[in-house]
């Protein structure tokens, strides 16, 4: 379905909606407890070929789950609009739905990433002209690498869940390798890392 019209939940696709569930303790029992349920929240990109939803992220590690710093700093860190694909000094958990048809630009992260394939089927193409199909189930290890997404399918949406970990700089034969959101991501905000 190539529609661009918002689903239930912000949705693009005709995906299932998908739900966020983070855990806590109560302070005087010291036993778990779901603190929050909510719907993914989406943010359309690309003409609406493309949507993110951030699940979580933190910004240290290891994480501060005391007094819930996580929880705060995750939440300033959404309203304040500033996050680029990568967290510095942090990680990013990241739903992503791509159009049928849809290509996203060439780009590389500072980051170490796992890209999971969630529904349907994506290509994953790397700058050296390398193709691997994937499908629900596979994984990808991104290791700061130039590489594109491409959804070969021209009737059903692919969604990918993503958690990227922000990496040290990287060093490939004497040439430091950053970020790069290429020309046809201009549209996300820098990292910074």
């Amino acid at each position: 379905m190539s529609t661009s019209t918002s689903k239930p939940g912000g949705s693009l696709s005709d995906l299932p909606p998908l739900r966020r569930l983070v855990t806590g303790h109560d302070a005087s029992t010291s036993k778990a407890v779901v603190q929050s349920a909510t719907d993914f929240a989406w943010q359309p990109y690309d003409d609406n070929q493309m949507a993110f939803s951030v699940v979580y992220t933190t910004s240290q590690f290891p994480a501060d789950l005391n007094n819930d710093a996580d929880v705060q700093t995750h939440d300033s860190l959404m309203s304040s609009s500033k996050l680029g694909l990568v967290n510095p000094n942090g990680t990013v958990i990241r739903c992503v739905d791509f159009a049928p048809g849809y290509r996203c630009g060439m780009h590389r992260t500072q980051s170490l990433d796992y890209g999971i394939v969630l529904e349907g089927e994506i290509d994953m193409v790397l700058d050296s002209g390398d193709v691997e199909h994937m499908k629900r189930g596979h994984v990808a290890v991104q290791r700061a690498t130039n590489h594109q997404w491409v959804n070969t399918s021209k009737t059903e949406w692919a969604r990918m869940m993503f958690v990227l970990q922000d990496c040290k700089p990287l060093q490939v034969g004497g040439k430091s390798l950053g970020e790069d959101l290429g020309k046809d991501l201009g549209f996300l905000p820098e990292s910074g890392n």
